[in-house]
């Protein structure tokens, strides 16, 4: 299983964020550099981003984008699934009986990912990271 380099991006964008004070808002071409990815693309994973409510985008000439109000929440989960959708991982295209025996199981193991990930918070990665 692997996630998109879209995810990997939003992840660390998401972590600079949380680094960097609230009060003032990020220029896309920094966090770009950072991770040395073009501005347009990143421009693209920002979007979804503020579209589910984890940063926002403020405009103007001292503009750029800032972690939500409810950042403290934000989980590992939330960034991937605003990122790669909510569709499950693998869809079984063969049924045995009522219901194909692999796809339960695979959706068990999903399940399990997430139930993990929904209890990762990014703020939590945050703050360990200043302690070191």
């Amino acid at each position: 299983m692997k996630f998109s380099k879209a995810t990997n991006y939003a992840l660390h964008t998401m972590l600079m964020l949380f680094t960097v004070s609230p009060d003032k808002p990020v220029r896309v071409q920094q966090l770009a550099e950072s991770q040395d990815v073009s501005p347009t693309y990143l421009s693209k994973i920002l979007t979804k981003l503020v579209k589910a409510g984890m940063i926002e985008s403020i405009s103007g000439a001292n503009g750029g984008y800032r972690l939500s109000s409810k950042k403290d929440g934000i989980t590992f989960l939330d960034i991937i699934h605003a990122i790669e959708g909510t569709a499950s991982l693998f869809e079984c295209d063969f049924v045995h009986g009522d219901e194909c025996s692999i796809q339960a199981i695979m959706k068990e193991a999903e399940e399990k990912m997430h139930g993990y990930l929904k209890e990762m918070k990014l703020a939590d990665l945050a703050q360990q990271q200043t302690k070191v």
